[in-house]
C-alpha cells in the first residue's frame, strides 16, 4: 500500500481548526452578542430583571410602570410593597453603570442604541412629569431630540401603554419617544421624531399560529403594515404573538423588526440559528393592497 503523506498531514490541521472554531464560538458566547431583534417582554418578571436579558444580548427590554407616592414603580399589576422595585433602581442606574464601564456602550463594539420600553400604567401625564427629571438624571445615555434634531444616545426611552401624545409632540427638548399603535402608522406621517416604534398585538392583525403556512390574506396584511411603518422609519413589533420558532420565522421574513418573547434562551438561539446577522429580511412584495383590505 502506496502511503500518502499528504493526506496525513490534513487530519492534524482539521482537528486544530475544529478546536479553534469551538473555542471561537465559546468566547463570542461568553461576551453576550447583541441581538437586534429581540425584544424582552415584561422583563422585570425574570429572576435577574435587565442583566437576564443583557446576558442573552438582548437590545430591546421592556418595564411597566406605576407612579405612587411619587416614585415610579416597576411591576405588572399590583405596585403596592415594591418600593424597592424602582425604575431607576432596577434599569436607569444599572444601564448607566454598565455603559461607563464599556466606553460609552451598553454592549462593547455595539454603537445603536438600546431600546428602553416604559409602558406606562397610571395617568399617562402625571407619570411623564415625574418620569422627566429622572430621565435628565441621567441624559449623558439617552437619546435626545432638540428642536428638530434627534441624537442617538446609548439607550433610547420609547413610552408606551398610557401614552402622553401630546405633552410630548408640544416639546422642542426631551429625552422620550413613543411606541406608536402600528394599525394607526398611515394616518400620522409627519411625526418621525415622536415615534420610533410601532407595535400592535399579534391577534389584532394574524390568527394564524403557526401550524401549516400563513394564510396568503394574512401574509399581505402584514407585509403592508410593516411596509408602511418602514417608510415612515419605525421599528415594528408584534405583542402576544404565538411563541414557537415557525411563527417568529415568518414575523422576520415579512421585516417584523422585533421580536417580543418571555423565553429569553429559546428566542436566542433561534435568532443565532436563524441568521447571523440578525437582520429581518423582508419580502419582495408588491405595494401595500388598499385601506380597504387593511381594515383601517
Amino acid at each position: 500500500m502506496k502511503n500518502h503523506p499528504a493526506i496525513y498531514s490534513i487530519k492534524p490541521l482539521k482537528t486544530t481548526l475544529c478546536a479553534l472554531f469551538l473555542f471561537i464560538l465559546r468566547s463570542v458566547g461568553a461576551q453576550s452578542l447583541p441581538l437586534p431583534n429581540a425584544f424582552a417582554h415584561n422583563d422585570y418578571r425574570h429572576h435577574r430583571p435587565l442583566a437576564d436579558a443583557l446576558g442573552e444580548g438582548y437590545t430591546n427590554v421592556e418595564a411597566d410602570v406605576f407612579l405612587m407616592d411619587h416614585e415610579l414603580i416597576v411591576a405588572h399589576v399590583n405596585p403596592f410593597f415594591k418600593n424597592d422595585r424602582t425604575l431607576e433602581r432596577l434599569y436607569l442606574k444599572p444601564l448607566f453603570q454598565r455603559i461607563r464601564t464599556n466606553g460609552g456602550e451598553v454592549y462593547k463594539g455595539y454603537n445603536k442604541p438600546v431600546i428602553l420600553m416604559i409602558d406606562i400604567k397610571t395617568g399617562s401625564k402625571s407619570t411623564y412629569t415625574a418620569l422627566k427629571p429622572l430621565l435628565e438624571k441621567y441624559r449623558l445615555m439617552l437619546s435626545g431630540y432638540d428642536h428638530g434634531i434627534i441624537t442617538p444616545g446609548a439607550v433610547t426611552v420609547v413610552l408606551s401603554g398610557h401614552k402622553p401624545y401630546q405633552l410630548i409632540k408640544s416639546e422642542d427638548k426631551r429625552l422620550a419617544f413613543i411606541d406608536e399603535d402600528l394599525r394607526l402608522t398611515y394616518k400620522d406621517t409627519a411625526a418621525a421624531n415622536v415615534y420610533t416604534m410601532a407595535s400592535c398585538k399579534y391577534s389584532k392583525l394574524l390568527k394564524w399560529n403557526g401550524t401549516g403556512a400563513i394564510p396568503p390574506l394574512q401574509e399581505d396584511t402584514l407585509l403592508a403594515y410593516v411596509a408602511v411603518a418602514h417608510k415612515y422609519g419605525k421599528k415594528v413589533r408584534l405583542w402576544a404573538s404565538p411563541e414557537n420558532e415557525t411563527v417568529w420565522r415568518e414575523l422576520l421574513k415579512c421585516g417584523v423588526d422585533l421580536i417580543n418573547t418571555d423565553k429569553l434562551a429559546t428566542l436566542k438561539d433561534f435568532l443565532t440559528s436563524y441568521n447571523a446577522t440578525y437582520v429581518a429580511v423582508a419580502k419582495s412584495k408588491p405595494q401595500p393592497p388598499t385601506g380597504r383590505m387593511l381594515r383601517f
